[in-house]
């Protein structure tokens, strides 16, 4: 579902170069939950970036569902993104003039046709939140505007879903609830779930660590029972 072949990113800074992702090979199938962790500076935002084609790498490659994204024209990757890709970031990220449950339509009705409407309802149902969908979200906690959140990252059922530390800004109880939501919605889709964050315990819940440092994968990890899993399949 995700290729990345020889992935680099330098960054002018004054006279200097910097290198933050310095040759990143990997694949991610369908389905599986990757958590991505180091510490500041590792790179972990810039891959997830990269991957999200919300930028441009310096060297290399990003394929998505076998959609090479990196070189694509704008408005051919303003289209991948809207359909492949659903996001959650820790900031939320709604439109303060919608409603929660605009907010949860509006991928549907940049990118899709029909009625999205049934879907948008049905998820912010799903997240708890039947009874908060008019809404707006200074009106909505933390927890909530999150919840609304992963509502739209699902509405359009992407393949991919790409989350930034998308507990961060929580207390430990929102962020429990709003993960094991988010972690139900990936298994029940068997949507491919990326996943960056600096919490052991969030990534540990993932079916495989990668951690990145100074640019670089330093150690790729699959869960106990995802190695039995490929092991009896082999």
């Amino acid at each position: 579902m995700i290729e990345v072949r020889g992935l680099k990113k330098s960054i002018r800074n004054g006279t200097r170069t910097v290198d933050i992702l310095r040759g990143i090979d990997l694949v991610i199938p369908q389905g599986q939950f990757v958590a991505i962790m180091g510490s500041s500076g590792s790179g972990k935002s810039t891959l997830l970036g990269l991957l999200a084609g919300l930028d441009s790498p310096s060297e290399g490659e990003v394929l998505l569902d076998g959609v090479a994204i990196s070189k694509l024209a704008e408005d051919r990757l303003a289209e991948v993104r809207g359909t492949k890709i659903g996001f959650v970031f820790q900031s939320y990220q709604l439109i303060p003039t919608l409603t929660a449950f605009e907010n949860v339509l509006l991928p549907h009705e940049l990118n899709a046709r029909g009625d999205g409407k049934p879907r948008a309802t049905a998820l912010l149902t799903a997240v708890g939140l039947a009874d908060r969908m008019s809404h707006y979200p200074v009106q909505l906690s933390g927890g909530e505007q999150q919840r609304v959140a992963l509502a739209r990252a699902f509405v359009l059922d992407p393949p991919i879903v790409l989350a930034d530390e998308p507990t961060g800004n929580l207390d430990s109880a929102n962020g429990q609830h709003v993960l094991d939501l988010l972690t139900e919605r990936q298994r029940d889709a068997r949507t491919t779930l990326v996943m960056v964050t600096h919490d052991p315990q969030i990534a540990a819940r993932a079916d495989r660590q990668i951690h990145l440092r100074d640019g670089l994968v330093v150690a790729d990890m699959l869960a106990p029972e995802q190695e039995t899993v490929t092991a009896r399949s082999v």
